[in-house]
């Protein structure tokens, strides 16, 4: 397929390569991609600048939000939660209409410090907020609730674990299932539609705590029934 990957962070970096790696045509997504390859010291994030990683990654095009969702299949949102719906709405509301929109965003406000609180729970979510302000895309909320190596590489925790899908259409939750499943992920749970979004969002606080807890990232959450 023809993937669009916006946001060129750790999770877009992390999800580029590894869908460029699996044999899909990959194009990362940047507001400004002469500023994003300009940039020479790493993130707040400690992730190395886009240019360094490209240089290991010449399969992987960089372009505009507006033009790398052109000709995509999927277009995965890889974006801060508070970018989300600014990024998206740079690639096109005309633009995503009819194509699967993965959004792994979370809803983090750091206004406060750390750790952040949600600035949308309970009662909405940024998945659902997506949805309605791109009433023709169709909106799949996954990987929300994991760190970006274990997005892609389950199989590096060397246990078994868990990853939820929530959306309105089945066939779009199917073809992100599928991606899921080529990522090595073994229990692809389907809550239901994207209110559901609410609740993966919501374990943000909790996985944050226990990262905290645990000094690292490398965890997941395993439903047992």
């Amino acid at each position: 397929m023809k993937i669009a990957v916006l946001g060129t962070g750790t999770v877009g970096q992390a999800l580029a390569g590894r869908l460029s790696e699996l044999g899909h045509d990959v194009v990362t997504g940047t507001r400004d991609p002469q500023a994003t390859l300009a940039r020479t010291e790493p993130d707040g994030m400690g992730t190395l600048p886009y240019a360094a990683w490209a240089t290991e990654h010449p399969q992987v095009t960089l372009a505009t939000f507006a033009d790398a969702v052109v000709g995509a299949d999927v277009v995965v949102n890889a974006t801060g939660g508070s970018a989300a719906v600014p990024a998206l709405q740079a690639a096109g509301a005309e633009a995503l209409a009819g194509k699967v929109v993965l959004d792994i965003s979370n809803p983090l406000d750091f206004s406060q410090g750390f750790p952040p609180t949600l600035f949308v729970k309970d009662t909405d979510s940024l998945g659902e907020q997506i949805q309605r302000e791109f009433p023709q895309a169709r909106v799949v909320k996954s990987l929300n609730t994991l760190t970006a190596e274990l997005m892609v590489r389950p199989a590096s925790l060397g246990a078994e674990s868990s990853v939820f899908l929530s959306g309105d259409d089945q066939d779009a939750k199917a073809v992100v299932a599928e991606l899921l499943e080529s990522f090595g992920h073994t229990d692809v749970i389907d809550l239901g539609d994207i209110s559901t979004a609410r609740g993966t969002e919501m374990l943000l606080p909790v996985w944050l705590r226990l990262m905290g807890a645990l000094g690292t990232g490398m965890f997941n959450f395993k439903i047992v029934r």
